[in-house]
């Protein structure tokens, strides 16, 4: 995975100075099945884009890129610009919290706007462990969406 961050590393080097801004690129965190690259700096909202989506396309673009200089067949590379992965995965843990307690509250299920599979992930996850509440998903890509539902405790 080490050499996976490297070439993830030059290719994004080459991005931020494509778009030409300033920015650190560095590989953050590498483990048996992923390696994850930041890309640090001020002003970097154009690399992030509307929800992601620009982010999106670069990890994707970035993953290309590695697949052909590496031949990886396994594992991943995280893409992450000005920590937002990590902003929008608490934002995203707090939100389903609050669609968990309207749910056991109000005893309806709740039908959540479409969202990306990594971002369904983190809603599952989040409420993976809460009683009282069940999700699924439903739906087609890129409609995709969460349904939080009640279920009865005990």
């Amino acid at each position: 995975m080490e050499k996976q961050g490297e070439v993830a590393v030059e290719f994004l080097k080459g991005l931020v100075d494509a778009f030409g801004l300033e920015a650190n690129v560095a590989v953050r965190s590498v483990n048996e099945s992923a390696v994850e690259v930041a890309v640090d700096g001020s002003d970097l909202g154009l690399l992030v884009g509307p929800r992601g989506a620009t982010l999106q396309a670069i990890q994707d673009l970035t993953r290309t890129v590695v697949l052909r200089e590496t031949d990886m067949r396994e594992g991943w590379v995280i893409v992450d610009v000005a920590e937002y992965r990590v902003k929008r995965r608490a934002a995203l843990e707090k939100f389903a919290l609050q669609v968990a307690e309207k749910v056991t509250a109000g005893g309806v299920a709740v039908r959540l706007d479409p969202m990306p599979p990594a971002d369904r992930k983190v809603v599952h996850d989040a409420l993976n462990a809460i009683d009282g509440v069940e999700t699924s998903s439903e739906g087609e890509e890129p409609r995709r969406r969460v349904i939080v539902k009640p279920v009865a405790v005990g």
